[in-house]
């Protein structure tokens, strides 16, 4: 399967004053844990619940070391870490710093690889990956006759995911 993506138009203009159209990802759905460990089971060994279980270890064991200031690295997936977003303004004395600044996130590298030649990265979670423009204008009319392309994800949902129940009966797949 295809990544699936469309136009949006950023909410913010440029210095010349133009909102300008950038692709955005169309996320089609998404896959639980119980579905994960379904397939991974498919291609192991292993029952859906020994694969459910590990991958619930997975996560408490991640959550053990992210919380003990350190990185986790799964080969072939690639690294997770904390970082600090400050939420409000610097102070004048190092002394001054507190955690109260700044909200914890989790960052995500994927694993990369280098060329032979050792010029280009490639990313693991990216090889091979295949971009399909969907317009929604192309789309079928929705039942109530309004067409789709009425959601370009840029006056009440910057973001271009569905804040509500628009569009969710267009299937981007046709």
């Amino acid at each position: 399967m295809p990544v699936i993506y469309k136009s949006f138009q950023s909410v913010l203009a440029t210095k010349k004053g133009k909102k300008l159209f950038y692709p955005r990802v169309v996320v089609t759905g998404n896959i639980s844990t119980t579905q994960v460990a379904k397939e991974i089971a498919e291609l192991s060994s292993l029952s859906t619940g020994d694969t459910k279980n590990v991958i619930d270890n997975l996560v408490t064991v991640m959550t053990r070391h992210l919380q003990a200031s350190e990185s986790v690295t799964l080969d072939g997936l690639g690294t997770f870490r904390l970082a600090m977003k400050s939420t409000m303004n610097g102070v004048e004395e190092a002394a001054k710093v507190s955690a109260a600044q700044s909200t914890l996130r989790v960052r995500f590298m994927p694993a990369s690889k280098r060329k032979p030649d050792g010029t280009v990265a490639t990313r693991s979670l990216l090889n091979g990956v295949k971009c399909v423009r969907f317009d929604f204008q192309d789309a079928p009319p929705k039942p109530d006759g309004n067409s789709p392309a009425e959601d370009n994800g840029s006056s009440e949902n910057p973001s271009g995911g569905s804040s509500g129940g628009e569009n969710q009966d267009v299937n981007p797949l046709g």
